[in-house]
């Protein structure tokens, strides 16, 4: 690729240009780190809106740098937030498991609970229900969750808060 001096990314011409260049390259660089095709395509499409909407703010010549790097940490997201669903229902199930020796009206209550907890925990906004999840279920610290979410510790205590006053809420005094 040749550099030109004074090239904008925001010049349409120059754009579709700089797509068709890079789209399937990038495309393929998701599909070896991420492994799937769909998610891929997904996730060039999606870097390739956020350099549109930035491109008065990059340079020609870093471009495709902003490119890459964006479609890896949507990619990263993805896969942060499909660990936290995917842990989630897993550690719910095992909650629900346990109860074999209690009368079968206690069994029913419990699978109710759990029903209504699990649609309340499903309902919070993501945020919410992610530093939930990593901190009463997983028992992360609010800044072990702050250092892997990349905000601050307060931050952090506000969506808890939020998530805990929502949760007491939807329960009520069940």
């Amino acid at each position: 690729m040749k550099v030109i001096q004074n090239k904008s990314i925001c010049e349409e011409n120059t754009f579709q240009s700089f797509f068709m260049e890079h789209s399937l390259g990038l495309r393929n660089f998701l599909i070896a780190k991420f492994g799937n095709k769909d998610e891929a395509e997904d996730l060039v499409q999606e870097a390739f809106v956020k350099l549109w909407n930035n491109c008065e703010k990059i340079e020609f010549t870093k471009a495709k740098s902003y490119l890459f790097t964006v479609a890896v940490n949507l990619g990263i997201s993805i896969k942060r937030h499909e660990q936290v669903k995917f842990r989630h229902h897993d550690i719910i199930a095992d909650y629900s498991k346990g109860y074999t020796n209690e009368t079968p009206e206690f069994e029913m209550e419990s699978k109710e609970f759990m029903d209504k907890f699990k649609a309340v925990i499903a309902s919070l906004p993501e945020r919410q229900r992610e530093v939930f999840l990593l901190s009463r279920i997983e028992k992360k610290t609010y800044r072990e969750i702050a250092e892997v979410s990349g905000v601050s510790v307060k931050a952090i205590e506000k969506l808890m808060g939020k998530a805990l006053k929502r949760v007491r809420q939807d329960l009520g005094n069940i």
